[in-house]
């Protein structure tokens, strides 16, 4: 792993990765997720995407944790087509598990139910309010 971050810090540092052109951050919970444009030597823009985060040491120190991902503009589509599809997946499946959860908590009140309701004398007519009820 340390070998990996020497490796990315030389590829930050090369003069054929020099020039900051945009950046923008965008904080999460515990998580802050820079976007930076920045262009190669022969002008050639692409993204970074770099995830941080805050840990904390036992002596009470912190450090940032960072994960870095390099895109280059020729893998642009199939990077937001492949974000895109995942993210649809995500809000279809999640939302489905979600419905099934709150759908199982309740149970619909049958026909049968509502005849003994009122039998009970409960009443459907859930207009019939008296308002002059309430002002004690």
């Amino acid at each position: 792993m340390e070998d990996f971050e020497k490796n990315e810090d030389k590829m930050e540092n090369d003069s054929k990765f020099r020039e900051e052109i945009y950046s923008k951050a965008v904080r999460a919970g515990k998580r802050t997720y820079f976007f930076d444009v920045k262009s190669t030597r022969r002008d050639e823009f692409y993204l970074t995407i770099t995830e941080s985060k805050k840990r904390f040491e036992q002596d009470g120190s912190f450090h940032f944790e960072k994960h870095k991902i390099f895109l280059y503009k020729e893998d642009f589509e199939k990077f937001i087509d492949g974000l895109q599809e995942v993210i649809s997946y995500i809000d279809q499946n999640q939302l489905e598990d979600y419905d099934v959860e709150i759908r199982s908590g309740f149970e619909k009140v049958s026909e049968s139910d509502n005849i003994i309701l009122e039998e009970a004398g409960f009443e459907k007519n859930y207009s019939s309010i008296d308002f002059d009820d309430l002002s004690n």
